[in-house]
């Protein structure tokens, strides 16, 4: 079994960047969950480092690069669909590229560039590094490539970073899954699971508090198997045992655990570590034990209970979200009622709610019984209705409750009129939050103390009745917002300030090696 390259890559200059008139500008596409949005960032980095710039927002960029999901069945026409709009956009636009990768490029593979000849570059998975170089070929020899690699021969995170966000940041702990869920593609398309070794997580997380992060959350498709490739089953939670001692890193997440795996160990780490958020995503897809059978998830609904149970114990006010699959194939009203239970004993503070879809090559796309459009939907509905209410049930027990809140930016689409400001709570849930007249403003990346004054489903809303100012707690955080605002006006950063933001990360540090 071969083990990734986990040393940094080095991405060099490439002549294509350049156009005429200057470095050729590139915009990034993002479908499908958090992993997407992660390699999104070391796509980006990527194109930086050979010397393409972002496109500004409402310009069209010469390089459209799309990262694909294959999760849900409208995946594939959400991609054609796209892709039909920009080939006119090609057409009036000379010397455009546009690039395909990530989950169903891995899967389509030729498809891609059958049913849309005009795609310059398609890439997968395991290869995304390759971006740069592709581009170049196409543009030399004036024909499409096509690499899709079968299996992973560098960690992503070795890649270049051009993050989003200076105050949180994305941290991969291992790719792929062992598991063989019956309705997911995922295994086929990242393959196994491969795990990064401990002292490079630990300096990649060392890396972005460096750079001004306060908040960063670990990633695996099942985080809590991390471990498994070095055969420690406790490693995950000595994990965040250990990211949790390092200075300056203020707060903790991960996504996603799988319940089967899910460890006594794991809840004594995240309620003995103080960075660690009281916050849990657990999937449950389904309720009925004979359809969590079906779907070859190892673990029945009462021990998934019991798992909630004992974190709540531990940690009274976490929050808990979770992934449901409503008609799955063979789903009986039974089965579905089973589900309606599970979430009324659950509490989730919200869940993500799907429609079974078919997906080719998995399992169940083949079984029997498949359901109804219109029963699933029906069905649909039902469960979106219970969750809203509970979920609406349990942000009123926020009321009243001092929140600390970390500032984010573009989170509240209505902050404009509303005069408001958005963060996340330390449990993750959305707070918009009034900025008084006369206030000091906070930055995105400060903390501000808060109070809950009204509750929704999907957020809370913490106002100032007596119009006092904010009480704002000016973070490091905030001060590389600032410095990276002034990087991007063109003002110089003062040489020597420690935590400066690097516009692009050059992959995992060769320093701390022995960590």
């Amino acid at each position: 079994m071969t083990t990734p390259v986990s040393t940094p890559t080095l991405i060099a200059p490439s002549p294509a960047a350049q156009g005429s008139d200057g470095p050729r500008t590139y915009e990034v596409r993002t479908f499908g969950c958090q992993m997407n949005v992660h390699d999104s960032e070391r796509l980006s980095g990527s194109l930086e480092s050979a010397g393409y710039v972002r496109a500004e927002a409402g310009s069209e960029a010469d390089v459209v690069v799309i990262n694909t999901c294959a999760v849900r069945d409208n995946a594939a026409g959400k991609l054609y669909g796209t892709l039909g709009h920009l080939k006119s956009r090609k057409d009036a636009h000379a010397g455009m590229q546009i690039a395909v990768g990530g989950c169903l490029a891995q899967m389509d593979k030729d498809a891609v560039q059958q049913k849309a000849p005009w795609v310059d570059v398609v890439f997968g998975t395991h290869n995304m590094g390759s971006l740069p170089g592709m581009l170049e070929r196409a543009r030399h020899n004036g024909e499409a490539e096509l690499e899709i690699l079968e299996s992973l021969e560098i960690f992503p995170s070795t890649l270049p970073t051009k993050r989003d966000s200076v105050h949180s940041g994305w941290v991969s702990i291992s790719v792929g899954c062992n598991n063989t869920c019956t309705f997911c593609i995922v295994p086929s398309l990242r393959g196994k699971e491969k795990d990064r070794r401990p002292g490079d997580i630990l300096n990649e997380i060392r890396l972005l508090v460096d750079d001004g992060a306060i908040e960063v959350t670990l990633l695996g498709q099942n985080v809590n198997s991390y471990g498994v490739e070095f055969g420690d089953r406790l490693a995950f939670g000595k994990l965040l045992r250990a990211a949790g001692e390092i200075e300056g890193l203020e707060r903790i997440r991960f996504t996603s655990p799988h319940p089967a795996a899910f460890t006594d160990d794991v809840i004594a780490a995240m309620a003995e570590t103080p960075a660690v958020m009281p916050q849990l995503h657990m999937p449950l897809q389904s309720g009925s034990d004979r359809i969590l059978k079906a779907m070859r998830r190892s673990y029945r609904s009462e021990k998934f209970l019991g798992i909630l149970d004992r974190v709540r114990e531990r940690i009274p006010h976490a929050a808990i979200t979770t992934d449901i699959i409503v008609g799955f194939p063979g789903e009986t009203e039974e089965d579905f009622q089973e589900t309606l239970r599970v979430v009324e004993a659950a509490r989730f503070s919200s869940a993500f709610t799907f429609q079974y879809s078919i997906r080719e090559g998995t399992p169940a796309a083949t079984m029997a019984d498949q359901v109804p459009k219109a029963v699933v939907q029906e069905r649909y509905e039902r469960l979106i209705a219970l969750q809203d209410r509970i979920s609406a049930e349990e942000n009123q027990k926020q009321l009243g409750r001092t929140l600390e809140v970390l500032v984010s930016t573009g989170e509240g689409k209505k902050d404009a009129e509303t005069h408001r400001l958005t963060g996340r709570a330390e449990d993750n849930r959305l707070v918009h939050f009034e900025l008084p007249a006369g206030s000091p403003v906070p930055r995105p990346g400060d903390v501000v103390s808060v109070t809950v004054t009204h509750a929704a489903p999907f957020h809370l809303l913490a106002d100032a009745p007596d119009g006092a100012p904010l009480r704002i707690r000016r973070t490091r955080a905030g001060d590389a917002w600032d410095r990276s605002q002034a990087e991007s006006c063109g003002v110089p950063t003062p040489a020597g300030e420690s935590g400066a933001p690097r516009a692009v990360s050059l992959g995992l540090p060769t320093l701390r090696v022995g960590v």
